[in-house]
């Protein structure tokens, strides 16, 4: 069974907010809430694998401690962006 698009965002958005690590809650949740609409279904494959890595390789990725895989790169840099705002 495939799931529709709303479907799908609805469960990113739930999946951006019950991360393991609190600081990942807010600043995911923040993001998807702000950007999941919008994207098109290459940008929601693309998030929807980020939310498959480890949290505290998340959190170092975002706060610029470890630089991201470059898969991920641009979209960890625009969700570093919406972090610092």
């Amino acid at each position: 069974m495939t799931e529709t698009r709303d479907v799908r965002i609805k469960r990113m958005q739930m999946r951006s907010m019950r991360r393991g690590i609190k600081e990942m809650d807010l600043i995911l949740s923040a993001y998807a809430k702000r950007n999941l609409a919008e994207m098109d279904t290459e940008g929601l494959d693309r998030y929807d694998a980020l939310l498959h890595e480890n949290d505290q390789d998340l959190y170092q990725w975002v706060t610029g401690q470890v630089q991201p895989p470059e898969p991920f790169s641009v979209l960890v840099a625009d969700i570093a962006q919406t972090f610092q705002k």
